[in-house]
């Protein structure tokens, strides 16, 4: 097993990436806590799913977006668990990607902008802020932020929501530039987009079929695609890999 013992926090894993994710790491022997907003039910699906499979989690509701229920949240996970070795930057703010539908540059206003901001950049900052001490005790940590592909080529321009993610990635590169040195990488994923998950629900199926003409392996990413990237980011299969952004998006993307 690949993270026997590793205690995970992954956001937002109640469902789609996020739950595929902390499957993933269970099954590769890692503790994981199942962090979720609203859908207690869906959370606790996800644990016994893992539980019955002989795996370890526990679900953990907390609303990354606010600093006091992250520090609750972390501190619960340390009384329980002693440590954290891995932290996986999943959640964030509602969005539906629509494009025949999505706000135009001259709708949009700075609070949407900020809605965005608040569910990424600022969710991340509210849960390195509290765990980084701990992580920096551990021989080994690993950060990883959930971007996506359209930070690199916004080809339908979700303004608001690439803000946002744009924003993490130039997190990522400056927390691994400062925090290598204490043995933490930091490593963003960025995912084309993925089916079955809530957020793609609204991409009709004209643009999907474009997507897949366009894309070298003919066929959109799935949540189980990201979680495998998951793990090796995660693992010490990339022990000296800190500070990238790997595209998830059958090569629809390259860097």
């Amino acid at each position: 097993m690949l993270l026997k013992n590793k205690v995970a926090l992954v956001t937002g894993a109640s469902r789609g990436i996020g739950a595929a994710i902390a499957k993933m790491y269970a099954k590769e022997g890692a503790i994981v806590i199942v962090n979720y907003l609203h859908n207690t039910q869906h959370a606790q699906t996800i644990v016994q799913s893992i539980i019955s499979q002989g795996g370890q989690a526990v679900a953990m509701q907390c609303d990354i977006r606010d600093q006091q229920e992250v520090h609750n949240m972390l501190q619960n996970i340390l009384d329980n668990f002693g440590t954290i070795h891995i932290v996986v930057n999943n959640a964030l703010s509602q969005y539906q990607f629509d494009p025949k539908n999505r706000k135009l540059l001259g709708d949009l206003q700075w609070f949407d902008y900020q809605a965005q901001i608040d569910g990424s950049l600022k969710a991340v900052l509210n849960v390195v802020d509290f765990v980084l001490p701990k992580l920096k005790q551990n021989n080994e940590s690993s950060i990883i932020n959930i971007t996506s592909n359209l930070i690199q080529s916004p080809a339908i321009p979700y303004h608001d929501y690439i803000v946002g993610k744009s924003a993490v990635l130039g997190l990522t590169r400056t927390m691994a530039s400062e925090l290598g040195a204490f043995g933490i990488r930091v490593n963003a994923i960025a995912p084309g987009l993925t089916v079955p998950t809530d957020s793609s629900q609204l991409t009709h199926r004209d643009v999907r079929e474009k997507l897949i003409d366009q894309t070298p392996t003919g066929r959109l990413t799935t949540p189980e695609d990201v979680a495998g990237t998951a793990v090796y980011l995660a693992t010490a299969l990339s022990s000296n890999v800190t500070g990238q952004c790997l595209f998830v998006d059958g090569g629809l993307t390259m860097t």
